[in-house]
C-alpha cells in the first residue's frame, strides 16, 4: 500500500538531536531553536519569528494577542481544521464562517464585508494547499474595517503571494511543522509578528508569563512573572529535528513540488474530459506543493473513488468536514449568508499521495491507478 504521508527525513535529525542532549540544553530556547526562528525570519523577510509548540498554539497565540473581549467576532472560512476556530474560541470570541472560494478552496473574499458586524475584531485568512487566499483584498477589507488579520498558513510554509511569504502580511502568521507538513518537527509551529509592538507581549505570553526573554538577553537581572501567560515554547529537541530539514528546504520544496507537477500534467487529460478538476493556482501565487487534490462529481464518486484506489494499493483521503455543521460549530459559531460551496465542494476534494521522496515507482503506480480508473467507469 503507497501511504498517503510519510514525514519528512533527511539524514542529519538525530545528529542534531544528539548535539542538543549532549550540550544538556533540551528545554527549549536553545542553539536549533534560535537557529529556526533566525532562518524563518531571513528566509521570509519577518519581522519576528518564535517557534511554538504547534500550529494550534500559534494560533492559540495570535488570538490572545488580539485582546478580544467576550462577544468579539472573528470571521474564518468554515472549511479549515479545527484548530483555526479553537484559537477565537479560547480567547473568548464569537466565531462567524464565510463560504469559501471553489477554485481555491480558500475564503471567499468577496463575502467577507458583508458578514461584519460592529462586533468583529479579526479575520483569519486560512491559505489552503499552501495557496494563497487573495490577500489584497483582505487586508484592504481589514483596514478600512480597523480589523486585525491573521494568516493561518499552516499548510503555506515557502508559499507566496505576490512575491511576499505567507504569513509576513497580516498582523500575525501562523506555521505549522507537525509531521504531515512538508517540514516537520513532530508536534511543533511557528508565530510570526508582523508588528514589533507585539514582541515583547508575544514573548511573555510564550514563557508562562515571564519576562524570561528579557532576563537571557540581559535586559533584566532577573526575571518573574508580569502577565498571563502559557507554556507554547518547545522542546530543543523538535528544533534540532526540524533545523536538519530546514537546512534543505529548497531541495524538499523541489522534490515535493516535481511530483505534484507529475501529478498535474498527467490528469490534465482528465480534466478537459470533464471527469475531474484540478487545483487552480491563482496569478501571483506560487504554492509549496503541500497536497495534490482532484474533485469529482460528488460525494458518491469520491467515495467509490477512494475504495478503488484502496484496492490497487494506493491510500488516498478526503479533508475537512465543514466546521459549521459539526456540534462545536453550532455552539460556538454561526454560518453568514449561504452555505453555496463550503459543503459541496468539501465533498468531492479528494487528496493523493504527496511527500518528500516519494518513489518514481509509486508517483507512476498512483497515476497509473487513477488513470485506470477512469478508463473503467
Amino acid at each position: 500500500m503507497i501511504s498517503f504521508n510519510i514525514p519528512p527525513y533527511v539524514g542529519n535529525e538525530l545528529t542534531y538531536i544528539k548535539e542538543a542532549v549532549d550540550s544538556y540544553k533540551i528545554c527549549g530556547d536553545g542553539q536549533f531553536t534560535k537557529k529556526c526562528n533566525a532562518w524563518l525570519e531571513e528566509k521570509f523577510n519577518a519581522q519576528k519569528a518564535l517557534l511554538t509548540t504547534s500550529g494550534s498554539t500559534a494560533l492559540d497565540m495570535a488570538l490572545l494577542l488580539c485582546d478580544l473581549k467576550p462577544g468579539d467576532e472573528v470571521i474564518l472560512p468554515s472549511y479549515t481544521f479545527s484548530s483555526t476556530a479553537n484559537a477565537p474560541v479560547l480567547a473568548g470570541a464569537k466565531l462567524v464562517f464565510v463560504d469559501i472560494r471553489p477554485d481555491t478552496m480558500n475564503i471567499d473574499e468577496k463575502k467577507i464585508e458583508a458578514a461584519i458586524t460592529k462586533k468583529t475584531k479579526v479575520i483569519i485568512a486560512v491559505h489552503y494547499a499552501g495557496v494563497s487566499c487573495e490577500m489584497d483584498t483582505i487586508l484592504d477589507i481589514a483596514r478600512r474595517h480597523n480589523l486585525m488579520v491573521i494568516e493561518d498558513a499552516a499548510q503555506g510554509v515557502m508559499s507566496t503571494y505576490k512575491g511576499k511569504a505567507l504569513g509576513t502580511m497580516g498582523d500575525f502568521g501562523c506555521y505549522s511543522f507537525h509531521e504531515t507538513k512538508n517540514y516537520s518537527m513532530g508536534e511543533g509551529g511557528a508565530l510570526v509578528i508582523n508588528n514589533p509592538a507585539y514582541n515583547e507581549k508575544a514573548e511573555i505570553l510564550r514563557e508562562k508569563g515571564t519576562n524570561r526573554a528579557k532576563f537571557f538577553r540581559g535586559q533584566v537581572d532577573k526575571y518573574t512573572w508580569v502577565d498571563f501567560g502559557d507554556s507554547y515554547l518547545p522542546s530543543e529537541l523538535n528544533a534540532a529535528y526540524l533545523w536538519a530539514q530546514l537546512e534543505v528546504a529548497d531541495e524538499i520544496n523541489e522534490n515535493r513540488l516535481a511530483t505534484w507537477n507529475a501529478y498535474y500534467e498527467a490528469f490534465k487529460p482528465l480534466e478537459e474530459k470533464g471527469y475531474i478538476e484540478l487545483p487552480t493556482i491563482p496569478v501571483g501565487c506560487v504554492h509549496n506543493a503541500h497536497m495534490f487534490y482532484i474533485k469529482l462529481k460528488d460525494l458518491e464518486a469520491r467515495t467509490d473513488f477512494i475504495e478503488a484506489l484502496k484496492k490497487d494499493g494506493v491510500n488516498c483521503v478526503f479533508h475537512y468536514i465543514p466546521l459549521h455543521s459539526a456540534p462545536a460549530g453550532h455552539k460556538f459559531g454561526r454560518f453568514d449568508g449561504e452555505d453555496e460551496y463550503t459543503t459541496r465542494e468539501s465533498e468531492r476534494l479528494v487528496r493523493l499521495p504527496l511527500y518528500y521522496n516519494l518513489t518514481l515507482e509509486d508517483r507512476e503506480h498512483v497515476i497509473d491507478s487513477v488513470k485506470k480508473y477512469f478508463e473503467n467507469i
